[in-house]
């Protein structure tokens, strides 16, 4: 199948699964990531029978997969396909930060970008996008077209993902880990702490560290924090992707089938090149994650009446067609803009105010 054949209107999505395997080898202990308040994400299931899973543990998000894909293109191999914007961030000492929008994690829309002296141009391309024209943001920011974006602090333009993808391990079984820190010297006969520090420590817990532990001072414990999980012969690691073909025919540009057609392959092309790329095997300390050797990758075209055909692409013939799509539709300028405090400084006064007017109408009633 020609690459350009997948906008036909028939197409819903790409669909790609590719089974995973630790550096460590099978039997490995692999680290998730932690969330505030549950630890570990995995969802438990009573009840079921030996082909449904008994447990699915995330180990890598929609933002986090789309955070790894996108600055890929900061890459001297993809210069030509997109515009770079930057933001300069001055700081109070004189210093200052440059922030890349391909690393920005609400890209086109991100306060960093928002409240800087693009503001009015980001503006007008989300109202343009309202009527029905992504043309002028995929000249600003085409990749907050193939990964999403909400412009939720003004406009409200909405656009949902072209490209997400998941990693989740089946059936794996939670650990949890101990730890003693012993200091290196005793510090009470040092003329470091003082009466009330030693108190503290005779009455400190892991829920309550006195203040020598927590800056290095004295031993601290820790029990039965998140120690990984083990997966074993029945467990599996899982990437799961999809191109939504559905979501990029939503993507219109100026009341032109021409221009229209160019937005549509150009922004194919860099979802696909985000897609095919060969992902970074360190996801975080104690999980990094490579392909399974012994199991292929399977890539699908799932047609809108629910029929799949076998869909072959290479990385190569990816950004082959995504150059010529690039060198079509026109990549916008890169740009270089300043933060500003003060338009920052304003809207957070506006949202204090917001809230304070409802709390005062919420008393009055």
């Amino acid at each position: 199948m020609e690459i350009k054949s997948l906008l036909d209107a028939n197409n819903a999505a790409i669909v790609m699964r590719q089974h995973l395997k630790p550096v460590e080898g099978d039997h490995a202990v692999v680290f998730p990531p932690t969330f505030a308040e549950i630890g570990y994400n995995i969802d438990e299931f009573k009840d079921v029978d030996d082909r449904v899973a008994k447990n699915v543990c995330l180990m890598d998000s929609v933002g986090s997969q789309a955070n790894r894909m996108e600055p890929i293109f900061k890459n001297d191999r993809y210069a030509e396909l997109v515009p770079r914007i930057t933001i300069t961030v001055k700081k109070n000492d004189g210093t200052a930060e440059t922030v890349d929008i391909l690393d920005a994690g609400h890209r086109i829309a991100d306060a960093v970008v928002r409240f800087s002296d693009l503001s009015q141009k980001i503006e007008e391309a989300f109202q343009e996008v309202k009527k029905g024209n992504a043309v002028p943001l995929a000249k600003l920011s085409p990749t907050s077209l193939v990964f999403g974006c909400w412009d939720s602090r003004s406009t409200g333009v909405k656009l949902p993902r072209i490209v997400r993808s998941t990693i989740r391990a089946l059936d794996v079984n939670k650990l949890t880990r101990s730890a003693t820190y012993v200091a290196a010297a005793d510090f009470r006969d040092a003329g470091v702490l003082d009466e009330q520090d030693i108190q503290e420590l005779e009455t400190a817990s892991e829920k309550k560290p006195a203040k020598a532990s927590e800056v290095g001072l004295a031993n601290a414990l820790a029990n039965k924090n998140p120690g990984g999980v083990l997966l074993d012969e029945n467990s599996e690691l899982l990437r799961e992707g999809v191109l939504s073909l559905s979501a990029l025919r939503r993507l219109t540009g100026d009341n032109s089938d021409e221009a229209t057609a160019s937005l549509r392959a150009y922004i194919l092309g860099l979802a696909l090149v985000a897609f095919t790329a060969p992902q970074d095997t360190f996801l975080r300390m104690g999980c990094e994650l490579t392909p399974d050797p012994e199991t292929s990758a399977t890539w699908e075209v799932v047609r809108n009446d629910g029929t799949r055909t076998d869909f072959t692409v290479t990385h190569d013939d990816a950004l082959a067609f995504a150059l010529e799509a690039a060198r079509d539709f026109g990549v916008g300028e890169s740009l270089t803009a300043t933060f500003d405090p003060a338009a920052a400084k304003k809207a957070l006064k506006d949202a204090k105010d917001k809230k304070d007017k409802k709390k005062a109408t919420r008393k009055g009633k």
